[in-house]
């Protein structure tokens, strides 16, 4: 009889083999209210499902009989090499996964050569991160109040911030059912919850013990002294989110960001030409990771279009989905001069801390250059749409870009 296959889940994080194993890791060492809000996505969830499959259905080319004894991951991005063309996406409350779990993840990014984006709901302060030495991203928020956003910009610029990335697909909040589910009021958890956490001691002594339940650091200057708290950080921004937001605020922040800007939460190729005319350096194809907007249009798919649409000047990255190396390779092939991951190094991170998380990348890197052997391109920068089509029975790439089909 044969054995049944089953993934690792102990603690050793260099025993895991991809990103599905840190996850089947972190699933055990986190309570349910905390894996639930790492791994939910909006309404019935089906955004979540697509952005896995669009890429699941995204065949590689291969060319045979290349040289690839030696392949090349590195890239240029904003005119400066990166070791691989990955980014970490920006992610809220991080040291709620483990403690310092942002400083945790800026470190593995500065160790891979690759940029960390920053949340402006991290629970460490911005300046924190800018400590690390990390390519240091700042991912913000449209607050009503733009004198707490324009504090929060001047500080990013006093830390050496490279680039500020405007979220816009979040001003109004996505319906995350399962997530609400674990709580019988606004961040009180239900009974179950409570006892499922009391089954987690080795969570519970990292996170809680003896920190507390970490607070919105980075938040400072936006909520009153003493009132960083989970509880008042979150009544806060749903208070403070602008649903008012145009592409006017792109122009002021343009104004006034002297580096490189980027708009996040860009789906359609006219929104991109927006973008570009508004004086952004740059855009992020996200459907934030299928937790906002649900059967919203999938990254990856639109991907060639927004890349058509702009030209190659202009900085195009895409997010939403990627579990594996190959996934970055299927990226770039499509005209992403990078792309971003933040459920795959989080996996990492709620699995084993910094360890876990730096693991993560040595899987995706060690993916992505077995890929490009595997594919006949020794060079990351030379992938592009030679090597990529789409499956017979999801024709949505071959049927909208008629190049990309398969032989």
């Amino acid at each position: 009889m044969t054995p049944k296959r089953r993934l690792y889940r102990g603690r050793d994080p260099a025993r895991a083999h991809s990103i599905a194993e840190l996850r089947a890791m972190a699933a055990r060492r986190l309570p349910n209210f905390c894996f639930e809000y790492l791994e939910g996505g909006a309404d019935d969830e089906l955004t979540l499902a697509h952005n896995r499959r669009a890429f699941d259905e995204l065949l590689l080319l291969p060319r045979t009989l290349v040289n690839v004894s030696r392949c090349e991951l590195a890239v240029s991005l904003f005119g400066e090499p990166i070791a691989m063309p990955a980014v970490i996406a920006p992610t809220g409350f991080n040291g709620l996964l483990t403690h310092e779990g942002d400083r945790l993840l800026a470190e593995a990014a500065r160790a891979a050569g690759i940029p960390f984006c920053q949340s402006m709901v991290s629970t460490l302060a911005l300046e924190e991160i800018a400590a690390t030495g990390v390519r240091h991203w700042m991912q913000i928020y449209p607050f009503k109040d733009r004198a707490n956003l324009d504090a929060v910009l001047r500080r990013a610029e006093r830390a050496g911030v490279e680039a500020i990335v405007l979220t816009t697909d979040a001003a109004v909040f996505g319906n995350r059912e399962w997530d609400r589910r674990n709580y019988r009021a606004p961040m009180k958890l239900s009974a179950r919850n409570l006892i499922d956490v009391a089954l987690h001691p080795r969570w519970v002594a990292d996170v809680l013990v003896p920190h507390g339940v970490p607070r919105f650091r980075n938040l400072g200057d936006a909520l009153p002294p003493g009132q960083d708290s989970a509880r008042n950080a979150a009544t806060f921004l749903a208070a403070q989110m602008d649903p008012s937001l145009t592409w006017d605020e792109v122009r002021r922040l343009r104004r006034q960001w002297p580096r490189k800007l980027l708009v996040k939460g860009v789906l359609l190729a006219e929104d991109a030409l927006r973008a570009q005319a508004a004086g952004a350096d740059g855009v992020i194809v996200s459907n934030h990771g299928g937790r906002q907007l649900d059967t919203a249009p999938v990254p990856i798919a639109q991907l060639a279009a927004v890349r058509a649409a702009v030209g190659a000047e202009m900085t195009v990255i895409v997010d939403s989905g990627l579990r594996r190396g190959s996934d970055f390779v299927k990226a770039r092939a499509l005209g992403a001069d990078a792309a971003m991951s933040g459920r795959a190094t989080l996996y990492g991170l709620a699995a084993a801390g910094g360890p876990g998380a730096g693991r993560a990348l040595e899987i995706l890197r060690a993916e992505m250059a077995r890929t490009l052997g595997l594919i006949g391109c020794p060079q990351m920068a030379a992938v592009d749409a030679r090597f990529v089509g789409a499956a017979e029975r999801e024709p949505w790439l071959a049927r909208e870009h008629g190049k990309f089909v398969t032989t």
